[in-house]
């Protein structure tokens, strides 16, 4: 059974090793199985969205982050700034 963790582990290797489109695509089946996305999870995602090819990702991403409230988190909005 996959849980945020696991999900999330694999969306931050993705992330951290060039695959970034993967990591989107990660991200979006994550929460399509029905998982919710935690803060780590959307720091992840974040890392994966700083390539302006992502941006519009990146834009639905932090929509999603407002959405449940984690705008206001520091780590978070570090992510953001990035």
């Amino acid at each position: 059974q996959r849980d945020v963790v696991s999900w999330t582990t694999m969306i931050a290797a993705y992330s951290q090793n060039g695959y970034g489109k993967e990591a989107i695509e990660f991200f979006q089946q994550m929460q399509l199985k029905g998982v919710a996305p935690d803060k780590i999870a959307f720091i992840s995602i974040l890392d994966a969205c700083a390539d302006l090819e992502f941006l519009a990702e990146g834009r639905e991403i932090h929509a999603s982050i407002i959405d449940r409230g984690f705008e206001s988190d520091v780590i978070v909005g570090t992510a953001l700034v990035n």
